[in-house]
């Protein structure tokens, strides 16, 4: 259980930088990070630091697929999350 706690510590700490770096590149007008890249780190369980970052630096809040997207894999995780949980009895 604590290597699942610090995965998803670290995987959300890089996402929020991915992001931040992505806001960076665009208010220069350098190399971007696709948005295909952006959804990876958060269906690899980064969409939590990479949701409130957004939120924070305002950053891709306009588009809808960001911030409809990143909510449903977030609530599709936490499910999946309490779903292996229960399963493991890791409640315990």
């Amino acid at each position: 259980m604590i290597y699942l706690v610090l995965y998803l510590i670290v995987i959300n700490v890089i996402a929020a930088i991915v992001c931040c770096f992505d806001k960076h590149r665009a208010i220069t007008h350098g190399w971007r990070v696709s948005e295909k890249n952006l959804f990876l780190y958060c269906l690899l369980g980064g969409s939590l630091g990479m949701y409130v970052t957004m939120k924070i630096i305002r950053h891709k809040t306009q588009k809808e697929k960001f911030m409809v997207g990143i909510p449903v894999i977030m609530i599709v995780q936490i499910l999946l999350l309490i779903i292996i949980i229960a399963l493991t009895g890791l409640w315990r």
